[in-house]
């Protein structure tokens, strides 16, 4: 599904991520690692949002360097702590990425009463709530038909009721062939959410966690 090699991510010349190679199959995969590790960094470059060295390739056919269109049609990416331009409202950036994102029709309407959008997407996102501002990404990360979906940190400011739609709206995706990175400190309850593959990220690298035998 998504192919790193000869990755390596720098600030002003001090290393963050140097990973030789990294091959991700289609599933739902948690990286996991402390905080500073480069978590958040990975998922920024993964997105395209970030200059880095070496190639990501999506699917076998599409890198980031050499199809930037198609690849970024077909990643998503909600972030951990959003930050929008204050003058627009949810709707207007709703709007916006679902026509970049080339969003099937109703699938606006679907994922703003989901993730509890409705009640405030008309007014201005500068006097959003935190909780407000990841609800609204949220809504952005599911837009259109992508291919992978990254969510950093995607349960946390959320109350109970959003948080299992998450975790509907991941599973219900994953069994339509959408694949998943999620960073998240908190745990993950295998029967919500299970997860098909964990990583680490330590020592400016990227290792995969053995998985646990099934009972």
């Amino acid at each position: 599904m998504l192919t790193v090699q000869n990755f390596r991510k720098a600030y002003q010349n001090q290393l963050v991520l140097d990973i030789q190679r990294a091959d991700f199959p289609p599933g739902i995969h948690w990286i996991k690692g402390r905080n500073g590790s480069g978590k958040t960094t990975f998922f920024r470059t993964v997105a395209g949002l970030l200059p880095f060295e070496g190639s990501l390739v999506l699917d076998k056919r599409y890198d980031l360097r050499k199809n930037p269109v198609e690849y970024r049609l077909r990643v998503n990416y909600g972030e951990a702590e959003p930050i929008y331009p204050a003058f627009l409202t949810a709707w207007e950036l709703i709007r916006w990425v679902g026509a970049t994102k080339k969003a099937p029709a109703g699938q606006f309407n679907d994922l703003i009463d989901r993730f509890g959008v409705r009640d405030f997407m008309k007014t201005p996102l500068g006097t959003y709530s935190s909780g407000m501002l990841k609800k609204t990404s949220l809504v952005l990360a599911f837009l259109g038909n992508p291919t992978l979906i990254l969510l950093d940190e995607p349960l946390i400011t959320l109350d109970q009721a959003t948080i299992q739609a998450v975790t509907d709206c991941i599973r219900q995706s994953r069994q339509q062939g959408v694949s998943f990175l999620l960073s998240t400190h908190q745990d993950v309850d295998p029967v919500d959410l299970p997860v098909d593959f964990t990583w680490l990220i330590q020592q400016q690298t990227l290792a995969l966690l053995p998985q646990p035998a099934n009972p």
